[in-house]
């Protein structure tokens, strides 16, 4: 245990701790008016993402001290698990409509997402099992396709939510954590031209989608309705400049720009914070991708390796897909930037990811911290 806690990795530790921390501040500020407005409280947003994050410092420091191969003989359960709670989210019983989205399950009271659940359980099973099958990697229906049935019945079940974003972002981290595995490269190649196929698919069939593509590349088209989101994003970066307006000083966050204390709390930040802003959050996320890398290069074996890269991916690859939209160089897709974002459950399970991501740091042989 003594040695464990000296290999922690404590900078690490402090880049997740800095964006929880400046997250709570920016929730509070984006989210003032509007808790005042819909509530009659200022603080209603903040003391439920305070509440949230305290929650999360719980089972962040659980998951430190946490058995990493129990979690790989339980994932498998854990995923059937969290496959169970998405198909009660689309019954009318269990499942809350919000946005024309039915992603939230209530539970005797208790609301959350399943969908931000199975990312980490998905994680964890995909490295056990790549990690254990690596040898067999050349049979592909016994080294590498059973995990992809698993995920397809996966994304089918938030896809019917509807949810393409965070289908999307489950693909994305599961193909990095084959790719990482080591499976052989034709294998690659032609589940990458699957998913390819499939995304265009899926970003086809509904109508919504194609509105989001098509405000993607016309944005200042339709500025009133498909456009109206992304052009107050620009218009709240613009007004920042390089120093910010001051915290607390946004305008943009009036009743202008939607989702300002959630989805697009970034063009927030940068309005009031300016650059200073940037610089935080670039900065933490960049951080966490550099040690999260070289944590997966120190440790053995290929599980730890696996679940480190994962778990990076995850953290940083949403951070980008999030800024990515409300920059406008990505399409919007309601992916919360990781947290920072308001969201209860995208915040404690983001505390749990990087948990079992400290975790896997103080398995590193001493001599190479």
């Amino acid at each position: 245990m003594k040695t464990r806690l000296k290999n922690i990795d404590y900078v690490l530790v402090s880049a997740i701790l800095v964006l929880c921390v400046f997250g709570l501040v920016m929730v509070y500020s984006s989210s003032y008016t509007l808790a005042t407005m819909r509530h009659d409280n200022g603080q209603y947003f903040f003391d439920r993402q305070l509440t949230f994050f305290i929650l999360g410092l719980i089972v962040f420091v659980i998951s430190i001290f946490i058995s990493l191969k129990t979690l790989a003989k339980m994932s498998p359960i854990l995923v059937g698990f969290s496959i169970l709670l998405l198909l009660l989210v689309l019954t009318p019983q269990f499942g809350l409509e919000r946005n024309f989205s039915q992603r939230w399950l209530n539970l005797a009271g208790f609301v959350f997402q399943p969908s931000e659940m199975i990312k980490i359980f998905m994680i964890i099973y995909f490295s056990a099992f790549y990690a254990r099958r690596k040898p067999y990697f050349d049979d592909f229906w016994y080294g590498v396709f059973p995990p992809l049935a698993v995920l397809s019945v996966v994304v089918t079940a938030i896809l019917l939510q509807p949810d393409l974003g965070t289908a999307t972002h489950l693909l994305m981290i599961c193909g990095l954590i084959i790719l990482f595995s080591g499976v052989r490269g034709k294998h690659i190649f032609m589940l990458g031209s699957i998913a390819t196929a499939l995304f265009v698919i899926m970003a086809i069939a509904q109508p919504y989608r194609m509105e989001r593509i098509s405000s993607f590349f016309n944005t200042f088209e339709d500025i009133g309705d498909t456009g109206y989101q992304l052009v107050n994003s620009y218009v709240s970066i613009a007004t920042g400049g390089f120093l910010g307006n001051g915290l607390g000083n946004s305008i943009q966050k009036l009743g202008y720009l939607p989702e300002a204390h959630t989805d697009f709390i970034m063009a927030v930040i940068i309005e009031e914070l300016g650059v200073i802003g940037i610089i935080v959050v670039i900065g933490a996320y960049s951080v966490i991708l550099y040690r999260g890398v070289m944590i997966a290069k120190q440790v053995e074996p290929l599980y730890y390796k696996l679940l480190a890269l994962g778990i990076t991916m995850q953290i940083t690859t949403q951070a980008l897909i999030n800024l990515g939209a409300v920059t406008g160089l990505l399409p919007i897709t309601g992916i919360p930037l990781p947290f920072i974002s308001y969201g209860g459950t995208s915040l404690v399970i983001m505390l749990v990811a990087s948990g079992i991501l400290v975790n896997v740091s103080g398995r590193r042989p001493l001599q190479d911290v």
